[in-house]
């Protein structure tokens, strides 16, 4: 009887212990559009593609320890909003018993993306395959579960971030949209005659999350890079942008079996850009820019595998979400009082000696008055693996969050991920919004001018919570 016991015991011990340990899958699912002419919502004006010039992809990473299992997606997207989102979780919810929650869908926010949405017949088929796509992504990473172990690092790539809000030298700075002067200017041109000094930082770092296979084969590579896009695809075709080619390239650098699935997540740049102001770059042909910048990032990535000296098989595994209630901005009386004027100047004369996008964004000014909502609840999202934690945000985040998320948590290594779970306009800091400037107007910033610190607050809340 004893010896029955103990050979229990040890079979008992040895399942629990399978059970604690880390398992991986990933897979990578195409959603590039069938059907063209489609839209695509990355410019000022309607931009239409009849082609696609590479392929977009939802990619995948399913991680569990027996306790948690979570998926961490990335989409070829500029960013797809929360209904979308949560339609391809359900989906895929249902087929692998993930909880939803447990899920972290993020938007690239490539510029050559597809709209999704269904005014026109080709767009309502590519909103139908997409989030098919997206669902189908977690449905095989889960699938394809299997022993893995994770580490994580991080890498610089400085020259290739700059930050596109600026300050101009005295009497250079013209009237925004809404007939005021800013301190501050988006993408201001390359002139030295005209630029003084850029109105905040970069983040350098690439950071990278490993899943090996207990042979030490590489499975996934999740990247993170605080990088809006890098742009210059051809005009009339969707493309990945410097994301897709990322992964495409990824594999050749590892010289692995092919089987590699490697994705790159948009960090926290909403004041970020490849665009260098302060020299003059020689003239590129299309994709060429984000060949390049691809073929850096693969490179930086490498460096940064090179200095993980051990992947875990027993990472800690956590997930948390929050949903938080952010006030909508309001204008001003007076603002409103503005906006209409503007909306009513009618003769083409005049409206020429507005300034430019002023009926634009005077428009954005009425609509965020006639709003009926109050609030708007959004999704933050943390997690931990390992000694490394993951925070996703649904707004395109400015760099100085994420910085200071990365300075102030509790974890060796934090990934800060934008476009998470939905994009509801730019994330400024405060500080930023006293500057002025596209990213703070209303109509690309709808929510409280308070809105980083609450989420920030939130998010190093709940890193706490899964430290301890």
């Amino acid at each position: 009887m004893k010896i029955v016991l103990c050979t229990f015991l040890v079979v008992t011990s040895h399942l629990l212990a399978q059970t604690d340990s880390l398992r991986a899958g990933a897979a990578a699912v195409d959603i590039t559009p069938k059907i063209f002419p489609l839209n695509m919502p990355g410019g000022f004006s309607a931009n239409m593609a009849e082609s696609a010039h590479d392929p977009l992809h939802a990619r995948a990473l399913v991680l569990s320890e027996g306790k948690t299992t979570l998926a961490m997606v990335v989409v070829d997207n500029l960013g797809a909003g929360p209904d979308v989102l949560d339609e391809a979780k359900a989906i895929a919810s249902a087929k692998t018993g993930i909880p939803v929650e447990k899920m972290l869908v993020s938007s690239t926010h490539t510029h050559s993306g597809s709209a999704l949405n269904t005014r026109s017949e080709a767009a309502a088929a590519y909103r139908k395959l997409f989030v098919e796509g997206v669902a189908d992504s977690i449905v095989q990473a889960h699938a394809a579960l299997k022993p893995a172990s994770v580490g994580a690092a991080a890498h610089p790539l400085p020259d290739e971030v700059f930050n596109r809000r600026w300050y101009l030298k005295p009497g250079q700075m013209q009237l925004n949209p809404f007939g005021k002067m800013d301190l501050v200017k988006m993408n201001p041109g390359t002139n030295p005659e005209v630029l003084d000094h850029p109105a905040g930082p970069t983040d350098p770092d690439i950071t990278i999350i490993s899943v090996q296979d207990p042979k030490r084969q590489q499975v996934c590579l999740f990247a993170n890079y605080a990088l809006h896009y890098v742009g210059g695809a051809p005009g009339s075709q969707v493309s990945a942008d410097y994301y897709g080619e990322f992964a495409r390239l990824m594999p050749s650098r590892l010289r692995g079996n092919g089987k590699l699935v490697a994705m790159m997540s948009n960090g926290a740049s909403g004041d970020i850009n490849n665009i260098p102001f302060n020299v003059t770059r020689p003239p590129r042909e299309p994709f060429e820019q984000i060949r390049i910048v691809a073929q850096k990032a693969a490179d930086a990535v490498w460096f940064a595998l090179k200095k993980i000296d051990k992947h875990r098989a027993d990472a800690p595994l956590r997930m948390l979400q929050r949903e938080i209630t952010l006030k909508y901005r309001r204008p001003s009386e007076q603002e409103v009082k503005e906006a209409k004027a503007v909306l009513a100047v009618k003769d083409k004369a005049e409206i020429e000696k507005l300034p430019r996008l002023a009926q634009n964004y005077a428009g954005s000014v009425v609509s965020a008055a006639e709003r009926p909502e109050e609030s708007i609840t959004v999704k933050i999202q943390a997690i931990r693996i390992g000694d490394l934690a993951v925070c996703g945000i649904p707004f395109e985040t400015f760099v100085e969050i994420g910085l200071d998320l990365k300075k102030r948590s509790p974890f060796l290594q934090t990934m800060v991920i934008g476009l998470a779970n939905g994009r509801h306009g730019y994330l400024p800091t405060p500080e930023q919004h006293k500057l002025g400037g596209y990213e703070t107007w209303i109509g690309t910033n709808v929510v409280q001018e308070e809105a980083s610190v609450v989420l920030t607050t939130n998010l190093l809340e709940m890193l706490s919570e899964l430290k301890n």
